[in-house]
């Protein structure tokens, strides 16, 4: 058998004469105590998972209303239209779109003030309806652009409204509103200057 040396004879030596018997060896047990283990182990794994950083979710969201394609009236001058175009560049303009309220070409750089501006204006203030028109070959980023500066906007615009009070006293609570929709040929026609 291995290890144990059960059986085997112990050889003997020789010593100045005298024949000396070889001492069998003691096995000494041990036991590690793995509770101490057990706790470093947690404090590790607690030290890694808070110093790492957690990955957010690289998503925007949105939601879309249940009654998607019912027709809702709106007032003109409750409408600031923004228009992407294909060329990446980006006009507005408020109410209807006619000869004397063409498109006026804005860079996303000035848009949060914009926006900041027209939704806190006294007639349409609370009420204003944001409308981003995209055209199909613009690029995913600058729409991206356009609606992180839209976000950014609504930090100072919900600021400035919560100051007000309702009818209960309580502080005015921000109704944003805000649709996309597909740029059309009729509003190209007004950017280029041949809208009737």
């Amino acid at each position: 058998m291995a290890g144990g040396g059960e059986g085997l004879a112990i050889p003997e030596r020789t010593k100045r004469g005298k024949i000396v018997r070889r001492k069998k060896k003691r096995r000494i047990g041990f036991r590690i105590d793995l509770t101490p283990l057990v706790d470093i182990t947690f404090l590790l794994l607690t030290f890694f998972m808070f110093t790492t950083t957690m990955l957010k979710p690289q998503i925007m969201e949105m939601r879309i209303p249940p009654e998607m394609y019912a027709k809702v009236e709106v007032r003109a001058s409750e409408l600031l239209t923004l228009l992407l175009t294909k060329e990446n560049k980006l006009y507005w303009f408020k109410g209807i779109a006619d000869e004397t309220n063409k498109p006026q070409e804005i860079p996303i750089s000035k848009l949060r003030m914009l926006a900041y501006e027209k939704n806190l204006e006294p007639m349409v203030k609370n009420k204003l309806i944001t409308v981003l028109k995209i055209s199909p070959e613009a690029s995913y980023s600058k729409v991206i652009e356009i609606l992180d500066e839209l976000n950014l906007a609504e930090i100072p615009i919900t600021e400035a409204i919560s100051k007000e009070l309702d009818e209960k006293g309580e502080p005015v609570k921000r109704q944003r509103k805000f649709t996309i929709a597909p740029l059309l040929e009729e509003d190209l026609k007004f950017i280029e200057g041949e809208g009737k």
